[in-house]
């Protein structure tokens, strides 16, 4: 799984900081995530909803809405309809980048915000909304008593989230202005509801009203003890184990790998698709994932050749140091092998036969646990120089490369 950070443009043109969570292999979807009122895509349960949504394999795009966070502009002047505004041009990056989004999830007011930007997103078939009030104005009682100063001065500042902000009237009136219930009735797309029955910031009774207003097909499901914010990881990775299965039969069947590891000792390597270099890797019935770092145009998201290479030469290592150990009876209780690689110049290597040029460096570094002897020790370390990797890099080695029969396109 990886991380990315990204910004994309608003409804105003400001940029808004965002964060893209990628599963480690081909994105079966992708999903918009809303933060809740004033929190951000870094608060505790957006990182931990976004994160177990890429674990099962939903690549997750998750911003700060205007004003918040990383984001530009003026949070004061927005309001929910500029939330709203932002989510659409949120799903327009991902359509335009990636894949539009087919599910769109909400955490307390960014649940709110979702009900009302499905309807302009026609890709998204799945809704669900997290904790999230059946009315806007609800969200209001945040600014506690600033609300009389704001109504009879035009604006005032307030403290969200241990920042000030500068909230003016027409804040105020575009939430009091919006009439949720009617856009969940015209939602048209599947809805799930997570709500926790002793939440204190939004009561469970929000809940029912979005449900009753709401047109099959719908779903509750009840977060039992979570606190509003999920600020628990387990209740976080609960709530998206529940999105990502019920959202699963709205989903397109994820793409089965075209290429099988049919012959024994077959290895098989495919681009996925993600990204430049992104690799599926399939070896005796096994799969995973290489890539490039960020740093080189890659998404990061798995180890690179050359650390598949380090990879062979120490698992190879310390497989051979067990076997001999396990034959000879040693005292031998764990080893840990580290590996490196470089490249130096050929006049730096005193043993080497290249004399121009560079030759490839292995550092190779063996941790021996175990009441073994000095001279065991020494022998042990003369064995890992006869693992099978280690020998066929010493080897002459020849490549056959030639054209397998396939589609040509």
């Amino acid at each position: 799984m990886s991380s990315e950070r990204i910004d994309f443009p608003g409804r105003d043109g400001q940029r808004l900081a965002a964060r893209l969570d990628r599963p480690a292999g081909p994105a079966r979807a992708f999903a918009l995530f809303a933060h809740c009122f004033t929190c951000g895509k870094d608060s505790k349960g957006a990182s931990h909803i976004a994160r177990a949504l890429a674990a099962r394999g939903i690549a997750t795009l998750r911003f700060d809405f205007t004003g918040l966070g990383g984001s530009e502009g003026e949070f004061g002047n927005s309001g929910f309809s500029a939330n709203v505004e932002d989510l659409i041009a949120a799903a327009d990056w991902l359509r335009a980048e990636h894949a539009a989004p087919a599910i769109m999830v909400g955490h307390s007011l960014g649940g709110a915000a979702v009900l009302a930007a499905a309807g302009d997103v026609p890709e998204c078939r799945a809704v669900a909304t997290i904790g999230a009030p059946a009315e806007t104005e609800h969200t209001l009682r945040h600014l506690g008593e600033a609300i009389e100063t704001i109504e009879a001065e035009g604006e005032a500042t307030v403290n969200l989230g241990g920042r000030p902000f500068r909230v003016q009237r027409r804040f105020l009136e575009d939430f009091r202005d919006q009439r949720l219930e009617a856009l969940i009735a015209d939602l048209r797309r599947p809805l799930l509801v997570l709500h926790a029955p002793t939440d204190r910031i939004v009561g469970v009774d929000h809940a029912r009203r979005i449900f009753e207003a709401a047109k099959h097909p719908k779903s509750y499901v009840s977060l039992d003890d979570a606190d509003h914010l999920l600020t628990r990881s387990a209740d976080a990775d609960y709530a998206a184990g529940v999105i990502a299965a019920w959202a699963a039969r709205y989903l397109p069947e994820p793409e089965a790998a075209e290429d099988t590891a049919g012959e024994e000792g077959e290895v098989v390597v495919s681009e996925t698709g993600e990204g430049d270099f992104q690799q599926r890797v399939l070896a005796a019935g096994h799969s995973l994932i290489a890539d490039e770092p960020r740093q080189v145009g890659g998404l990061g998201s798995g180890p690179g050749p050359y650390d598949l290479l380090l990879a062979a030469l120490g698992t190879c290592t310390a497989m051979t140091l067990r076997m001999y150990a396990r034959h000879k009876q040693l005292p031998l209780e764990h080893v840990t092998v580290r590996l490196a690689h470089d490249r130096i110049h050929a006049r730096d290597c005193e043993d080497c036969e290249t004399r121009e040029g560079q030759v490839d460096r292995i550092t190779r570094q063996i941790e021996l646990r175990g009441e073994l002897t000095a001279p065991q020790r020494e022998r042990l370390l003369q064995i890992a120089d006869r693992c099978p990797v280690h020998r066929t890099l010493h080897s002459e080695i020849r490549v056959l490369t030639e054209l397998a029969e396939g589609r040509h396109e």
